[in-house]
Order: structure tokens, then sequence, then C-alpha cells
């Protein structure tokens, strides 16, 4: 029988109309008379029955007319039947979609620049303050655009003061448009790219925009280079069958951390941040002077698993933005721990994480742990932009 299938047209078309006929019955049974039933089910039944007995083709196309007649004879017709099925096959992708989105993996941006240069989140250049900086135009653009960068140029049209800039509006993935208005006149910017977290993931933050700013005619109101941050896939299948590692990255909610913390950070409650987990419950953590993270006593190092380039840096270098430079410690840098030198003791359940990029980073140096319960996966795999962090193997 599965031979058949693959390799006759006709099987496959019976089997087919049999399965979507028996899928119409078991949706209006309640609504058919037991002859309608009985005669649908003998139908079937007989289909069933030729093709098991790998009937001829003839015979299989007699069946399937008998079939089909019967089924007109006696299920009920649906008004709008293409659109009803068009309806039901988008609710069952959507359905699909968002059981591998809640189960399996979930898409994630990074909006900040904590991860860096592991993974990147949003940057911006303001190609204003670049006098003879030109926006590229053909392959060039097409090229740029597939490494994550895009712009936003805006030019006044007449003299005028800023009066807002509006919020994005869109679909939940993407933005579809964001207006400004000079004076009362509107200058709208189509599928505005995606500037990070508030407040410095704005276009006012990026662009320097502030209102009652004044443009003169032919004057660049925007001129705005945006490189988006990296898109990845979050595993939310692994955790299911064991505790994360130390040294993986893992996306967890911002609703963990302390209320106390966020409310004196300014971190909201609803975010998703992504860190590198460095301390486990019950462990004892302390930043050493090296720049180097103390687990009960044992030093890490560039021989740990997942901390080879984080422990990558040159001693005698100074911390930089952006650059492997260690677990940075320092008054205003790491102040939980400058009020705790001797360490800090993770209570059973909870973790600790610190961002790649420790010279600017808000992480358990400042708000220290939370519970394991938050953390919905690990990074698995950068989808968005092609770039060298494509892919799975450079962000372990």
């Amino acid at each position: 029988m599965i031979a058949q299938w693959f390799f006759s047209t006709t099987v496959r078309h019976a089997c087919a109309i049999r399965k979507h006929v028996e899928k119409l019955v078991h949706h209006q049974r309640d609504i058919l008379s037991p002859p309608a039933i009985e005669a649908l089910q003998s139908a079937m039944g007989d289909m069933r029955n030729t093709l098991a007995a790998k009937a001829d083709k003839a015979e299989l196309e007699k069946q399937i007319g008998r079939l089909e007649t019967a089924a007109n004879k006696w299920l009920k017709p649906y008004p709008n039947a293409a659109w009803r099925e068009n309806v039901e096959v988008l609710l069952v992708a959507l359905t699909v979609a968002m059981g591998i989105r809640t189960f399996f993996l979930q898409p994630f941006k990074i909006p900040t620049g904590s991860m860096q240069p592991t993974l990147f989140g949003v940057t911006s250049a303001n190609l204003i303050h670049s006098p003879g900086a030109n926006i590229p135009t053909g392959l060039r653009r097409v090229g740029e655009w597939f490494e994550g960068m895009s712009y936003v140029h805006l030019t006044a049209e007449n003299d005028g003061d800023l009066r807002r800039v509006d919020p994005p509006t869109g679909l939940r993935i993407f933005n579809i448009k964001q207006t400004l208005w000079i004076d009362n006149e509107p200058y709208t910017i189509w599928f505005p790219p995606d500037y990070g977290a508030p407040p410095a993931g704005t276009l006012e933050a990026r662009a320097g925009l502030r209102p009652g700013q004044t443009f003169h005619k032919g004057e660049d109101i925007v001129k705005l280079l945006v490189n988006a941050g990296d898109h990845l896939f979050v595993d939310r299948l692994t955790y299911n069958f064991r505790k994360p590692q130390r040294g993986e990255i893992v996306v967890f909610e911002t609703q963990g951390i302390p209320e106390e913390y966020r409310n004196y950070y300014g971190i909201p409650a609803d975010q998703f941040y992504i860190k590198r987990l460095v301390g486990l419950g019950g462990e004892k953590v302390q930043l050493g002077h090296d720049r180097h993270l103390i687990i009960d006593g044992k030093r890490l190092g560039a021989s740990t698993p997942h901390f080879e380039r984080v422990y990558s840096f040159n001693p005698g270098d100074p911390t930089r933005d952006s650059h492997y430079s260690g677990h940075v410690d320092g008054p205003g840098i790491a102040p939980l721990f400058q009020n705790q030198p001797e360490g800090i003791v993770i209570p059973d359940g909870d973790y600790m994480v610190m961002g790649d990029n420790t010279a600017n980073s808000l992480d358990s140096r400042f708000w220290g742990y939370f519970p394991a319960k938050y953390v919905i996966g690990k990074s698995f795999f950068v989808y968005w932009p092609i770039t060298d962090r494509f892919g799975w193997g450079y962000h372990r």
C-alpha cells in the first residue's frame, strides 16, 4: 500500500478524497440523518476495501466516482467553501507556528549591546554629523541590507519647528510607519527599523531630535544609519530535560529581577534579557580584581568551557566597551559586589548572569540573582543578519 501511494497518482487521490469525506462526516455527524451516515460510511468502507485489495486504476476510479456521488448527495454544502478551507488552513498553520514558538524555538532580537562582541544589539550612526556621508544605492545598498544595515533619511520641505515624533505603528514583528511633525506638516517614514530598547532605542535618541528644534528648507531632519541587532532563535526545549549549565547564553524574563532593583534601574517587568549564566544556586560568587570570576574559591579562566572568548583579553589592556574585557569590577560598575567584597552566595534555585560586554552591561553585578523559573531557554541560532555571527557556532 505504501509503495502504491508513492508511485500511483490515482491511489493518492483516492486516499485524499476518502480522508476528506471522513473529516466532513465527523464535522456534520450531529446534523446528518442516520441513512446519510450509513450511506457515506458504506461508500468509505468500499473505498478502503478497494485500496486494501490493491485494485487496478479503473476500479479505483470507479470507487472514487461512487464516493463523490455519495458525498454530493448526503453531505451538507458549506457557504463560501473556498474561504472556509483557506481560513482553516491558516488557523492550522498559526496553531503549528504558535506551538513551535511556545515549546521549541522562539524568535528573539537583541535590543542592547550588553552581549557584544558575542551577540550584537542595535547600534546607529547619525550621518548628519558626518559631512559628505552618502547613502548607498544599487547592489551596495542590497548587500548592506543583508548585513542588517538600514537608512532613515528625511529632508525638510519648508522651514519649521519639530513639534513631535510619533512612536512607530505596525505589527508585533515589524514596524509599518512612523510620523514626525514639522509645524503642522507630517513627514512619514515607511517601514522604519527597530531602534532597540528605550530610552536609547528611539528615533529621537538615535537621531538627536528634540521638540522645538528648527529646520530650514532643504536641511536634513534625519539622516541615520541603523545596524539591526542580532535576531536569533531561542531553544525552549532543552531545559525541559536538563538544567542550564554555567557559561551558556540564556534568555530570561525581567520579571524575575527583584522588584526593588527593577524600580531603581528602570527595568521593565515585561521584557526579555539575554546574558551568560555565570553562577548557580548554592554557589559563592566573587569578582576578582584581575577581571576573573571566582566560584566557590575556584578562578574561572580561558580554559573554562564557554568562557574562552570572555577571558581572551590581554590583562595589560584597559577595559573597552563592546570588547572582551573579562568581568569588570569597580565603583559604579559592580555596586553589589562592591558592597559585598567577600562574595555573594546564590540561594538554591536561583541564577546569576552577566553580559559579555561587562564594561557596559546592566546585569547581576547590579541587581543580583533571580529564580531559575524565569529562564525561558538558551541561545540557539542567529538567523539575521547575514554576518560572521550567522548560524549557531559563534555565540556559544
